[in-house]
């Protein structure tokens, strides 16, 4: 059994790169149960306290695509380990935090991490046979549901029953133990771009970011008209085409435009912001009809423990979609995926406009839009890879992951602004009526039915990756100028 050891090896390091994902999608539901309470537990406002959220958000986009580019250039073992030992000591400091300002700067350590997911499958397609890589991808990108579904339940359980300082001890134990896991059993791969770090263009990236993402997670909050928010979308747009321009002229860029320019690669990041757009809708709606009192006439008046319960099976099914998600690329090709998936996550928000009156119709309209996003999510990576050199794999993928938290981030602030204006009186208080939530649920069909669209556009058959494992590897230190050769065929 010449192949055993292999198989063998390879087993542990998707089953270690999928736990390493786990984690760092856990954290970014660990404060649900708690972001109602942080103004008290805190002693802040309410406004201050959605800092301990955006803080998250803000770091993970501006880490994302900076720690993919050093994965690519210096080892990205090196960097995934270095960005789940900045979670730990995140971890570590929202432990002991009892104030808004160290709770903020521990959950923006946190964010950090937010590459670590790009870097595990860049890291696969780097060490794994062609036969395994579509099935590992799919499960590592289904990783980020299962730690959200395995989370919420778990943080609100805790919340409910001990300390909540006791929710990050226990996160930064999991990142330590998961760190070591690493260390000890994933190879750092020899496939490295060398080269200097496009400093000026982290920079621009990140101050675009910045100004992007703080308008559209506060727009709401300062007003869209006011000078604040208008002034920061005209930032973000100035500083993306200075950017720009930077990127096509120097050597050695952060994120090489042409070949993002490419179209299958262009085209999948688009269809990415949609699907980001769609799959978030529904972790918008799900909780608040359940928490909302039965004597609104549509809300189901639960608890954050059941709301945690409710959304779970969404997380375990995408992971158990993974396999299937591998096997249709394989046999039809990945834009065939990422459309099918699509399709799902669009057929499930269509039931959920009628299907939000009982429990279990949120289980099978949630159940049903998991299903779709880890058809999808499994579909993206290698539609990227195969169209992307070896040496430029972890900053593609992170620039991926980057473009669906942008979908994301906007979803969540398009679907506050429709909730904020269409409510109902309860009592003293206005809350989002039904007819609020029917809408974003439709707003999410047609979001998903617009990513088949542009998925339609992606160059059909091309499979994942394959000719990269028939290639050379590229040597530590060797330079761009080299790189296409390990992407000959």
């Amino acid at each position: 059994m010449p192949n055993a050891p292999t198989t063998s090896r390879a087993n542990t390091v998707v089953a270690v790169l999928a736990f390493a994902g786990i984690v760092v999608s856990l954290m970014q539901t660990l404060v649900i149960p708690l972001a109602p309470e942080f103004p008290r537990l805190l002693d802040t406002s309410p406004a201050s306290a959605a800092w301990v959220i955006t803080s998250t958000l803000l770091a993970s986009a501006v880490a994302t695509p900076v720690v993919g580019r050093l994965g690519d250039m210096y080892g990205k073992r090196r960097m995934l380990l270095t960005s789940l030992m900045v979670l730990v000591s995140g971890s570590v400091v929202c432990a002991l935090a009892d104030s808004l300002l160290p709770m903020i700067v521990g959950r923006a350590l946190q964010g950090l991490a937010g590459g670590v997911i790009a870097l595990g499958i860049s890291i696969m397609r780097d060490e794994l046979p062609a036969e395994r890589l579509g099935s590992a991808t799919a499960m590592m990108s289904a990783s980020l549901g299962v730690g959200g579904a395995l989370g919420l339940p778990a943080a609100t359980f805790l919340a409910e029953r001990a300390d909540w300082h006791l929710l990050f001890w226990a996160a930064g134990g999991v990142g330590v133990l998961v760190t070591l896991l690493v260390l000890a059993l994933v190879p750092e791969s020899p496939v490295r771009s060398g080269g200097r770090f496009d400093v000026v263009g982290a920079a621009g990236l990140s101050t675009a970011l910045l100004c992007l993402l703080l308008a559209v997670s506060q727009g709401a909050t300062w007003g869209w008209t006011s000078p604040l928010t208008t002034g920061l979308f005209a930032a973000a747009v100035v500083v993306l085409l200075v950017w720009g321009w930077w990127e096509l002229r120097t050597p050695r860029p952060l994120v090489d435009l042409r070949t993002t320019a490419r179209r299958q690669v262009l085209l999948t990041n688009l269809a990415s912001v949609v699907f980001g757009f769609a799959m978030f809708a529904m972790a918008l709606v799900v909780p608040q009809i359940l928490l909302l009192p039965a004597e609104t006439g549509y809300g189901l008046g639960q608890t954050m423990l059941v709301v945690g319960l409710v959304m779970a099976p969404n997380g375990l099914i995408m992971m158990f979609m993974a396999p299937l998600s591998a096997w249709i690329s394989r046999t039809r090709g990945p834009r065939t995926t990422l459309i099918i998936g699509a399709a799902v996550v669009s057929t499930g928000y269509a039931l959920g406009i009628g299907l939000m009156s009982t429990v279990w119709q949120l289980v099978l309209v949630s159940c049903v839009i998991g299903a779709g996003v880890g058809l999808s999510y499994g579909a993206m990576p290698s539609l990227i890879m195969a169209a992307v050199p070896v040496s430029e794999t972890a900053a593609a993928n992170s620039l991926n992951t980057l473009m669906r938290a942008i979908g994301t981030a906007t979803s969540s602030a398009v679907a506050g602004v429709i909730l904020a204006q269409l409510t109902t009186s309860f009592g003293a208080v206005a809350v989002p009526s039904q007819g609020g939530f029917r809408l974003i649920m439709a707003i999410g069909a047609v979001a998903a039915l617009g990513a088949i669209v542009v998925a339609a556009f992606i160059p059909g058959r091309a499979g994942p990756a394959r000719s990269d494992r028939q290639t050379e590897r590229v040597p530590s230190g060797i330079g761009e100028d080299t790189k296409g050769l390990a992407t000959a065929g």
